[in-house]
């Protein structure tokens, strides 16, 4: 392991304090994925222009409008999510399956008996689950690292004087208003970095050995984490169908977040040395949001759709706690470990908002095609301060590093009989993070404790679905959604000054495929 040089005019732009919320978890809370029933699903959720499916009031709810009968629908879905990550050449596989209730809802249709002007207006109720959190990854490497954690964690620590880091009778390093950066503290009192310096404000590695004045070798470094929650949101929509041309729709919607993180961070020396990081994340958010969209069918083939889907004004709580150690068995304390209190953050956040263009061409009773285009805002999440002042840097970071997010949708369907229908469909989102954050061209500043962090880099998702009228009534459909999706994996950020690189991380590559199967089963009166 080389040693980082430890200058005073490099480090001034190195220490940092870490924010109580990072862009990139902006970014995690304003994920959804391809979600709702099974015929949706099996057409790869190009509903836009369509209609006629629950799963459209999540993106528009004119669709409500094209309904001709009232409906209540459920799904349920089996999920496998296999992570396989690369660092430096060594290989993990680790799968999760995952069995869920994905939605109910309730379509109520009203006709008023004119066949001009007002011919119907509808209401819908409905539960969905729109993000899956759960998986599991693992990062593992032999060797070939050039920089350690109690590295990273050393520069970080530049200027916070080493009285103020250590605990004593009376004193909380955690509760002193002039040090933000928990990890810091963290790293200090665990044994990661020991000062470097007469001033003691100024730090190094630990993992020194003072007889022979050389720093000992990484010989290998292992990441496991676990993530589990979801997002849910219960909507209550509105359509109003005109002329059987014009359909009109809204609705508000209730959005429940819940995200769990752990995660467990080893590293191993030479001279039977190691560290550890435990981190523990716990995120609750509640939040409102409202859609609007149009659809209009010009003539009896074709249907063109628009939508507006407002941010998710959301209030959040965060509760997280690190727990750091080493042993260093030549030194006169070998063993150290160290915790952070229990740490409880109130926040506001606002996600992306969001476009929607759609169109769907429909071939009498014998199948149909379909195409959404997605865009979204991604420069406009905010964070906030609970009294409404905002997160400037957090802010500033999120302006400067994010752009539109592009998806596209398509989908078809074929019905060789009246009764038996087969889907197919693909749906691809790139990745709204700007060249230089998705080259690791900047530091990333992150939540608490955990330095470790991913950097997306698009979805692609494969469909297709089956489905069968057993009745005038009642249906069952069918789907299977093959996605896939890559990051790159940090154990920590790169330090950089000037646009060079003073402290370069090495990241690994994670590709997430998942596999997913959903039942639908109908019932129209």
């Amino acid at each position: 392991m080389r040693k980082i040089g430890i200058m005073m005019s490099v480090l001034a732009l190195c220490g940092g304090t870490a924010f109580s919320q990072s862009q990139l978890d902006a970014f995690r809370y304003s994920q959804t994925e391809l979600s709702g029933t099974a015929r949706y699903l099996g057409m790869g959720g190009a509903f836009g222009a369509l209609g006629g499916d629950i799963s459209a009031m999540n993106t528009n709810p004119a669709g409500l409008a094209v309904y001709h009968s009232s409906e209540i629908v459920t799904t349920f879905s089996l999920s496998a999510v296999n992570a396989k990550s690369d660092w430096l050449g060594n290989k993990v596989d680790e799968g999760k399956n995952t069995f869920s209730f994905d939605n109910i809802a309730y379509v109520g249709y009203f006709p008023t008996g004119n066949d001009e002007g007002l011919v119907s207006w509808n209401v819908g109720f409905s539960y969905n689950r729109v993000k899956n959190y759960r998986r599991n990854y693992t990062l593992n490497t032999a060797g070939n690292l050039h920089t350690s954690l109690s590295d990273y964690t050393a520069l970080r620590s530049y200027g916070l004087p080493a009285a103020d880091l250590a605990s004593s009778d009376g004193y909380n390093p955690y509760e002193n208003p002039n040090i933000g950066d928990w990890l810091s503290i963290l790293s200090f009192q665990g044994g990661y970095t020991v000062p470097a310096n007469n001033e003691g404000n100024v730090y190094s590695s630990a993992f020194y050995d003072p007889a022979t004045q050389e720093f000992l070798n990484l010989e290998g470094a292992e990441l496991r984490v676990s993530e589990w929650g979801s997002i849910d949101k219960y909507n209550m929509a509105f359509g109003l169908n005109i002329s059987e041309m014009f359909m009109f729709g809204a609705d508000v919607s209730i959005t429940d977040l819940k995200y769990e993180y752990e995660s467990r961070y080893d590293e191993g020396f030479t001279r039977n040395s190691n560290l550890y990081l435990d981190n523990y994340l716990k995120t609750d958010g509640t939040g409102y949001s409202f859609n609007i969209g149009a659809i209009v069918r010009p003539v009896d083939f074709l249907r063109l759709g628009v939508a507006y889907n407002s941010p998710v004004w959301y209030k959040m709580t965060d509760y997280y706690q690190g727990h750091a150690g080493t042993d260093i068995p030549f030194l006169d304390d070998p063993k150290l470990d160290a915790s952070t209190p229990k740490g409880v953050y109130d926040y506001e956040y606002r996600s992306p908002d969001k476009w929607l263009f759609s169109a769907a061409a429909i071939f009498g009773t014998v199948g149909l095609i379909s195409v959404d285009y997605e865009l979204t805002n991604y420069k406009n999440m905010r964070m906030y301060q609970t009294d409404g002042s905002s997160n400037l840097v957090t802010n500033e970071d999120i302006s400067n590093n994010f752009k539109m997010g592009n998806t596209i949708r398509v989908g078809a369907e074929f019905k060789p009989t009246p009764q038996f229908a087969v889907r197919a469909g693909v749906a691809y989102s790139d990745s709204p993070l700007k060249d230089p954050i998705k080259n690791g061209d900047i530091e990333i500043a992150t939540v608490g404790t955990i330095p470790h962090f991913t950097i997306y880099k698009g979805t692609t998702s494969y469909t297709v679905g089956l489905g069968y009228r057993f009745t005038p009534n009642f249906y069952t459909d069918l789907a299977c959604v093959i996605g896939s999706y890559k990051e790159d994996a940090y154990i920590f950020s790169n330090m950089i000054e000037d646009g060079e690189k003073l402290m370069e991380a090495q990241p690994a590559t994670l590709k997430n495929n998942t596999t997913r199967v959903a039942l639908t089963l109908g019932y129209k009166f």
